[in-house]
């Protein structure tokens, strides 16, 4: 929002939040049906095409945003090195909001205009009127009203709200109060209404005409130099008549300098070019790709999870993970991804973070699915696939990589020592996250409490290695831990001494007493949930949570922390976390890197936990910043010897 908001600030349709799509409805209804039911001599295809226009605007605007994003978080070329925090997600939420005006507009154009309906497909003449009314009246125009927007009257009241986002994204562009928006219709018609009035508009000269302006926009506010050197070195003359991304962020960091369209021909008449303009230039060129210091490895979930990526929908990866209705009816594109990612068959970047300004993190997400991890058919592709995630970060001296949603099945690859035996030089401290994933569960167990149920997994019911911990722990403090597998128990009494084993009792969950805490794995189910008497307090301890099915009971998050101010470029959710909440597993692998020192990689079975780094990492993410959901412990009551 602007600082001092003036009229015609709010779109008409902000009331209706997600349903303002309802605003195009009719005329979208009304064009299709027309098209249907009359002649073939009174059909216009023209405005038939209205709506497919709009929606190919859409799709182009995302693509941009995507490769933005992706490009962005692997560093190379990025232009402005600072981050984007949820405020500003949330304040370009709207971009779509000028497409919806546009496509008002064209309808109405198309309804009381004449000649803005049966266009032809292609004139030549009304492409090079077009292009000469775009290069000769729109830009010298949209020039001085740029500058009169930088006035201190109207930039307060209208234009400060584009400039709140320093570090600009492909949306950027467009998010701007609806007066301005009016005023930039007005001026981007006279090309389309001269041709109109002229009878040499064409479909493809309006298309064409809007395609371009989202191009340049996006091009413009995407935050990576990708224009090559030498087609400015073949054609010197191009530097007046095309703009660069690194020219157009200049005037997002500097204000009052690059202010032209897509020419710069206007700011080198007027002398507002401002000087560093080829010098960031150059530099944004032969900037290379980041070489993080800690890489968090995870995978795609739900074959929707490729849209709450940050790479995805930016407003949707600014939000917990929720299963969105609209996303079903995008199954084609959500199969067309999966075969792509099968195709690929890498690790991609989707987030890039720094950590008190000095240590660089990225999160690398291999293509690979949850359902896919219980195919026994598939183990050897996913730890191929992570061993070459391993070998890359060895290649690029990453300081650690943590393994985080990796290494919850023994199974595939033994929490990740199956890549430590294959590669016992690795310079790359590989970790599991999962003593500060046991310390963040403890620490959420409510003082005072004297019995937990332990619950393993869906299906097999088999303990993870978390799981284990958290209960040696627990029966080595004192607390009561009641199993409700045999098997599980006679492995966990194997493991302690004869007077913790007596914290182990052997029981199903629904016979009395039933413990008030319960520590849940993967898939718990609504059934066993019923069995949990009221105000029982779930705490999770995998990376998945339960479903909460009961309303009078608590539910707590995976293990996670709150980060501190200074982790930076925080602008998307981690699964089903709230923001600038991260979880246990990718914390683990920021605090291994800051303390540096002799702490061995975690990777292996139950067995092979140090008891003592519980407490240790613990107090070492604490002293880092980093903190607790709740203010329930017992921590201090636990003996972690």
């Amino acid at each position: 929002m602007a600082s001092k908001p003036g009229i015609l600030t709010e779109w008409p349709w902000t009331w209706l939040g997600n349903f303002k799509y309802v605003v195009l409805a009719p005329w979208a209804i009304n064009s299709a049906y027309s098209y249907m039911v009359k002649d073939e001599s009174e059909r216009d295809f023209t405005n038939f095409l209205i709506l497919p226009l709009l929606l190919s605007r859409l799709i182009h605007n995302q693509i941009w945003i995507s490769l933005s994003r992706y490009r962005t978080a692997k560093g190379n070329n990025r232009i402005v090195d600072k981050s984007i925090e949820f405020e500003q997600v949330d304040r370009e939420k709207n971009w779509d909001d000028q497409i919806i005006f546009n496509g008002i507009l064209f309808y109405l154009a198309s309804k009381f205009i004449p000649g803005a309906t049966h266009l032809p497909l292609w004139r030549m003449d009304g492409v090079i009127v077009t292009i000469l009314l775009h290069a000769g009246p729109v830009e010298f125009l949209y020039y001085w009203l740029h500058r009169a927007l930088h006035h201190h009257f109207l930039y307060s009241r209208y234009h400060s709200h584009h400039h709140s986002s320093i570090v600009t994204e492909p949306i950027t562009s467009v998010i701007h109060p609806f007066a301005e928006h009016i005023s930039y219709f007005a001026l981007f018609a006279v090309p389309m209404l001269t041709t109109v009035f002229t009878g040499t508009m064409s479909i493809i000269s309006l298309a064409g005409y809007l395609t371009y302006i989202d191009f340049m926009n996006n091009m413009g506010h995407c935050n990576f130099e990708h224009i090559p050197k030498s087609l400015f070195t073949m054609f010197p003359p191009l530097k007046y008549i095309i703009y660069t991304p690194s020219y157009h962020s200049l005037h997002h960091t500097q204000f009052r300098t690059n202010y032209s369209l897509f020419m710069p021909f206007y700011d080198y008449v007027y002398g507002t070019m401002d000087k560093s303009t080829d010098s960031l230039y150059e530099t944004s060129l032969v900037r290379k790709e980041d070489a993080p210091d800690v890489v968090h490895l995870t995978h795609l979930t739900t074959p929707e999870s490729i849209y709450h990526l940050r790479v995805g929908f930016a407003h949707l990866a600014s939000q917990p993970h929720k299963s969105k209705w609209y996303l079903w009816l995008m199954w084609p594109v959500t199969f067309w991804s999966m075969i792509m990612t099968r195709i690929y068959g890498r690790t991609f970047t989707v987030e890039r973070n720094v950590f008190k300004e000095r240590l660089k993190l990225q999160t690398w997400a291999i293509p690979k699915y949850s359902f896919q991890f219980s195919m026994k058919w598939e183990r050897e592709s996913i730890n191929s696939v992570i061993e070459e995630a391993i070998l890359e970060a060895e290649d690029k001296g990453v300081k650690v990589l943590s393994l985080g949603l990796l290494n919850q099945d023994e199974e595939l690859n033994g929490n990740g020592e199956l890549f430590i035996r294959r590669h016992p030089k690795l310079k790359v401290k590989v970790i599991d996250g999962s003593s500060l994933a046991v310390a963040v569960v403890l620490n959420s167990i409510p003082k005072g409490t004297t019995q937990v149920l332990l619950l393993g997994a869906a299906g097999n019911r088999r303990l993870s290695k978390v799981a284990y911990s958290i209960a040696l722990a627990l029966c080595q403090g004192g607390i009561q831990v009641f199993t409700t597998r045999e098997d599980e128990y006679n492995k966990l009494k194997e493991k302690l001494s004869d007077e913790a084993a007596k914290n182990l009792v052997l029981s199903k969950h629904d016979a009395p007493p039933n413990p008030k805490t319960w520590l849940v794995g993967d898939g718990v189910s609504e059934d066993e949930e019923k069995k949990a008497s009221k105000g029982t307090i779930f705490i999770p301890y995998s990376q998945f949570p339960p479903k909460k099915t009961r309303k009078d009971c608590l539910y707590n998050t995976t293990p996670a922390m709150l980060v501190p101010k200074h982790l930076e470029n925080v602008d998307s959710c981690e699964n089903w976390l709230p923001r600038r909440v991260m979880s246990a597993w990718r914390i683990a692998g920021i605090v291994h890197a800051m303390e540096d020192h002799q702490w061995r990689n975690e990777c292996g079975t139950a067995g092979n936990i140090n008891y003592y780094n519980i407490h240790k990492i613990w107090q070492a993410t604490l002293h880092h910043g980093f903190r607790p959901l709740t203010t329930m412990s017992m921590s201090s009551e636990i003996n972690f010897n």
